[in-house]
């Protein structure tokens, strides 16, 4: 994806959930284990603080204060880590950075913030009983890269998952877009919208989800996708 359009969707994709902050707080999002919706509120903003300390003081930033309980002050303090991170990320994408993977630049911290934005606005909107939006597709195409050139090598890198020693394609319905995760030619593949795909990858539906067609090996998928591929 052309790195112009990371910040006019994260604003898109921040406005929607900033939205659902306006419903039940306490609602428990099914995906984040105990959080509730204002504790993934408070992740998302923590995740934005993090990234303008990565890009003006080249270091990821110490703990941060709490996110507030009341609900108008919450809402003050999403706003303040919302325009603080639209501004830092504004900027030169080959500007340098502190990052957590290469590439070390501001252009990864544009990426990281939507795509991280783009995934928990569908769990706030799943949180309160909602039918989520869709992903839009190309940012669901590059969510499914970024999976695969970030997230996965660096798992692998860190002693957290092992590499796959069979290859699985990805291959998304809507943007015509492919990819092959491990070595040689693939054993399995998938085949769904980019939207279906990445909420997959992020363990958001199941393998077994309708929308999703496998064919081949399901058990060399199956060891390919153990991982854990993200965290």
């Amino acid at each position: 994806m052309e790195t112009a359009g990371y910040l006019p969707a994260l604003r898109r994709e921040t406005d929607a959930f900033r939205g659902c902050l306006l419903g039940d707080l306490s609602a428990p999002v099914e995906h984040c284990g105990s959080w509730t919706l204002h504790d993934l509120a408070g992740h998302l903003g923590a995740g934005h603080r993090r990234a303008v300390t990565a890009v003006t003081a080249h270091h990821p930033g110490h703990r941060f204060p709490a996110a507030p309980r009341e609900p108008a002050a919450l809402l003050r303090w999403f706003d303040r880590r919302t325009a603080a991170v639209l501004t830092v990320l504004d900027a030169d994408p080959a500007a340098p950075a502190w990052t957590f993977h290469p590439p070390h630049t501001v252009g990864f911290w544009q990426r990281r913030r939507c795509l991280e934005t783009l995934v928990h606005r569908w769990d706030a909107q799943h949180a309160l009983g909602a039918d989520p939006a869709p992903l839009e597709p190309e940012l669901a195409a590059d969510g499914i890269a970024e999976v695969f050139d970030t997230f996965a090598p660096r798992q692998i890198a860190v002693g957290r998952a092992t590499a796959p020693v069979r290859a699985v394609l990805f291959e998304a319905t809507d943007t015509g877009s492919s990819l092959t995760y491990g070595p040689g030619a693939p054993a399995a593949a998938v085949t769904g919208t980019a939207g279906e795909l990445l909420l997959m990858l992020w363990g958001r539906l199941p393998a077994g989800h309708p929308g999703l067609a496998w064919k081949g090996d399901r058990e060399a998928a199956r060891a390919a996708l153990r991982g854990p591929l993200v965290a």
